[in-house]
């Protein structure tokens, strides 16, 4: 074998430290499962690796964890000597990215943020979101708010309906865990409620501060059976028509998410919850306020009553 050949040498050592590329930048090397270690050491001279296969699946041989060598897709950054290389592929450290779900995108952002992910397989583009849900075993369930914010690790090449099915879990583990948590006299009657009210909350959350606030606020509105009246929800129901200027008109017009016009709870969420708004929903602060208005600093001011209500709009939404 060339391995022993070389061994004999006393050149084993000396092969064995040397970079199998200088280059500037990282070579991409796909390892399809099954693959025999004389194929991964043609698929790595195949990269641009300035070896011979023959030596490498010499040394993949005689290390004796030629078959330990797992499936995947790898990055060969420069320096890497057969030693380091053969650990990485014994060790399975694919070559990872990462995408970021931000808390209070709705589906159709997540949707691009998938598109214009890179090294990401795009599976789900050809799907519409009953087929998706389905796919990632959730039929017949809107996606709307249905996956956690947080940010994802993922190899390259590997199918965005993985990542979009560890989304789900996670949300799925955050819902019931902030569920278990839930105020005894809450007005909410399910987790599903508790996942669309966090996202109205999320929506309207300018200040970290006053979250729980805001949770209390819509909490009173439907213990007394009022209206939610809250912008975030009618603008999701406008979708693409909305143009950044919310009108009378529009708050008049009357979709499934229109909180002005239909009574408690949209028929789903508007946008994805983090933990935080989550808790919120479940265990909101206690409040007399039923009113809260922005004041324009990223703050809300509340109010108990109408009349001070509105005397809290004239003065940070009409102006003097």
């Amino acid at each position: 074998m060339c391995f022993v050949l070389l061994a004999s040498g006393g050149l084993a050592y000396w092969w064995l430290h040397q970079p199998l590329w200088t280059g500037a930048q990282a070579l991409e090397l796909a390892i399809e499962p099954g693959a025999t270690a004389r194929a991964v050491a043609r698929e790595v001279v195949a990269a641009g690796a300035r070896t011979d296969a023959r030596l490498l699946y010499a040394w993949f041989r005689f290390s004796g964890q030629g078959r330990a060598i797992k499936a995947g897709n790898y990055e060969i950054p420069p320096g890497t000597t057969p030693i380091a290389l053969l650990q990485k592929l014994v060790r399975g450290e694919e070559a990872l990215r990462t995408l970021t779900l931000v808390e209070g995108w709705n589906w159709r952002q997540l949707r691009q943020a998938l598109a214009r992910q890179e090294q990401l397989r795009p599976d789900s583009a050809a799907l519409d979101d009953g087929a998706l849900m389905a796919q990632i075993g959730r039929p017949g369930v809107a996606p709307e708010g249905r996956f956690f914010p947080d940010t994802y690790t993922y190899a390259k090449g590997s199918s965005d309906l993985a990542l979009l099915r560890r989304a789900l879990h996670a949300m799925d583990r955050q819902l019931q865990a902030a569920w278990a948590m839930r105020a005894a006299d809450t007005p909410l009657q399910s987790a599903e409620q508790a996942l669309i009210l966090a996202s109205i909350v999320e929506k309207e959350t300018g200040r970290a501060s006053d979250r729980s606030q805001i949770a209390g606020v819509f909490a009173n509105r439907l213990r007394a059976g009022m209206l939610l009246q809250t912008d975030p929800t009618v603008i999701y129901g406008l979708g693409e028509k909305f143009d950044g200027n919310l009108r009378r008109r529009d708050l008049q017009a009357d979709t499934p998410w229109n909180t002005y016009t239909r009574a408690g709870l949209p028929p789903t969420p508007i946008a994805m919850p983090g933990k935080a708004a989550l808790l919120a929903a479940v265990r909101p602060e206690a409040t007399r306020a039923l009113y809260f208005v922005a004041k324009g600093d990223g703050g809300s001011h509340f109010s108990a009553s109408l009349q001070e209500h509105n005397r809290a709009v004239n003065r940070y939404q009409r102006g003097p």
